[in-house]
């Protein structure tokens, strides 16, 4: 394990650590300018290897987010149309399409007095698109994270999966709000409504946001091979993809 990782190792810690939280990030955010996405990616390894809990893992990304500036819209310049990573990305463009979304309409229901036709039908919509995303998570786990797992990168994928997890839960709720919500007492739709909205918005954002600029840079370097983003297409293609999955 290189120094830089050891380096980074400590200041993840440190970062965990209720440390003058202020004075490290700072530090960190100096530091992590100079890292790549492969280097943090083990360096968080690491840590989940050493005993540190996947969700723990989550509270410390807001310091090298701060440090990566805006990685996407040129990972994804420099990728060809239907490639596995840029189509990846242009899916989370249309989730985060949904996501706002859900975040007006959430905002316009918490100060009504009652819902009608329209705004459950556009919940509906939306609950649908969001698990419609299913084959984009399916093609994330089973070959694009076993693909790094299989070359030693476990942590990064570990921590993807745990949320993906927490997310289809969430969605499944969101559906089901949908579904029985005229039946409920609109207060307490409203009240369920607001929980599950603001989880999911700000949630899967920071997770898009986490695989965007994190995870896909940190693949796109440990898998160098054309031939094996090619076998990967392939295997994307057999799992399928999402209804609103722009045509290459």
């Amino acid at each position: 394990m290189s120094s830089k990782i050891d380096q980074l190792t400590e200041l993840l810690k440190r970062l965990n650590s209720g440390e003058e939280p202020a004075r490290v990030r700072e530090e960190a955010r100096d530091f992590l300018a100079t890292v790549g996405p492969e280097d943090l990616s083990f360096a968080e390894q690491q840590l989940v290897d050493a005993g540190l809990a996947p969700e723990d893992l989550r509270n410390l990304c807001a310091a090298h987010i701060e440090a990566l500036g805006d990685t996407v819209s040129r990972m994804k310049a420099s990728l060809p149309a239907g490639h596995v990573i840029h189509t990846m990305i242009q899916e989370h463009e249309r989730i985060l399409g949904f996501l706002d979304e859900l975040e007006t309409l959430n905002q316009t229901v918490q100060q009504e007095e009652c819902a009608g036709s329209v705004e459950f039908e556009r919940l509906e919509s939306i609950a649908a698109h969001l698990l419609g995303a299913e084959p984009h998570h399916q093609r994330e786990e089973q070959v694009l994270f076993a693909e790094l797992e299989n070359r030693g990168l476990f942590g990064p994928p570990r921590v993807m999966r745990m949320e993906h997890e927490e997310l289809r839960g969430r969605k499944h709720a969101l559906q089901e709000l949908a579904s029985a919500g005229k039946q409920m007492e609109f207060k307490e739709f409203k009240k369920k409504l607001d929980a599950v909205a603001k989880f999911l918005v700000l949630t899967l954002r920071d997770h898009i946001f986490k695989e965007n600029n994190i995870l896909y840079p940190a693949a796109l370097q440990v898998i160098p091979e054309a031939e094996v983003w090619q076998r990967m297409k392939l295997a994307c293609d057999g799992i399928g993809y999402c209804c609103f999955t722009p045509p290459p």
